[in-house]
């Protein structure tokens, strides 16, 4: 997925991958729950297990068609994952990212009256250790085989300006960018300086402003800034749920955008607090309806059979 300033370019499209995505029919028999790493990672666990083949590791990011190797797994692990969960890609198109092999990426485009949303999935395929059965070891030319039931997952909306498209097909779409800029200094000196920006800041403004006071749902954060605008993570992939998320997300949108000025100032010197002057008297102005879908979620912290920490999502 190649962005630039304010888009998101469309790579190679796989005529054969998305023709087995067009052909997909629902499923009653999906079984799965959605957990959170304790590093914030988001995976859903499914009660089948799938397989991800031995990919190519090198890649020239120039190159905007993937070898015909990568392809050749590409579609082998395709063709087994919609088999455990083919509500999750059954209305998608897949692209090419060549600046991130190791992520197939997935969308939808949706439209709310005038305005344009983009549904973006992409899957993680990283090898992560001691959760997964190998079955062929890796190289220096290969990524290693392997089975598993965790599907690493980053799912969202983005709302849109405008998508932008060459001879009927489409090629871009435009962020609508409503945030004017996040980074605000630096920190640290000579090698160690860093950038600071206020972008997890106003993710916690807009989630906290826009769930059930007092709810802690940490690491989740159904609404997040990126791109320089509002997004909505989805948590659960599937077509059903999209849609019935997707107007919460255009509300919102519509709310924060006359206030978003206000809330970027208030976050440039301090770090965001529930007791907030602006935040406390926007939370008043909320209407109940919109806050409705984050009613009964709940995250639960375990520890995972490493002894690691993680959050089970309930809703």
């Amino acid at each position: 997925m190649e962005q630039l300033v304010n888009e998101i370019r469309l790579g190679y499209a796989d005529r054969i991958i998305n023709e087995r995505l067009s052909s997909l029919k629902s499923s009653s028999s999906i079984a799965y729950t959605k957990h959170f790493t304790q590093g914030e990672e988001y995976f859903v666990q499914l009660d089948k297990p799938f397989t991800v083949p031995r990919f190519p590791i090198h890649h020239d990011v120039r190159q905007t068609v993937p070898r015909a190797d990568y392809m050749n797994s590409l579609r082998d692990w395709i063709d087994g994952l919609v088999q455990v969960v083919p509500d999750f890609f059954s209305d998608l198109i897949y692209f090419f990212d060549p600046s991130e092999i190791s992520k197939p990426c997935f969308y939808r485009l949706y439209r709310i009256g005038e305005e344009y949303f983009l549904y973006l999935l992409r899957i993680d395929l990283a090898c992560r250790a001691l959760e997964f059965e190998l079955l062929e070891r890796g190289s220096n030319d290969e990524t290693a085989a392997y089975r598993t039931n965790r599907l690493y997952l980053e799912s969202e909306f983005i709302p849109l300006a405008s998508v932008i498209s060459e001879l009927g097909k489409v090629m871009a779409f435009a962020v609508r960018q409503t945030i004017s800029q996040t980074w605000i200094g630096e920190t640290g000196k000579g090698y160690m300086v860093r950038g600071i920006w206020m972008d997890s800041e106003l993710s916690k403004f807009f989630t906290k402003l826009l769930i059930p006071a007092g709810k802690r749902i940490y690491p989740y954060y159904p609404y997040t800034c990126k791109y320089k605008t509002i997004c909505m993570t989805v948590l659960d992939p599937k077509a059903d749920s999209r849609r019935k998320l997707l107007p919460y997300l255009h509300k919102a949108v519509e709310i924060l955008l006359p206030e978003i000025d206000h809330i970027q100032n208030s976050l440039k010197n301090t770090s965001f607090s529930e007791t907030m002057p602006l935040f406390r008297d926007l939370k008043a102005k909320i209407p109940d309806s919109l806050i409705k879908p984050w009613e009964n979620l709940e995250l639960k912290a375990y520890l995972n059979e490493r002894e690691q920490k993680e959050y089970i999502v309930e809703l």
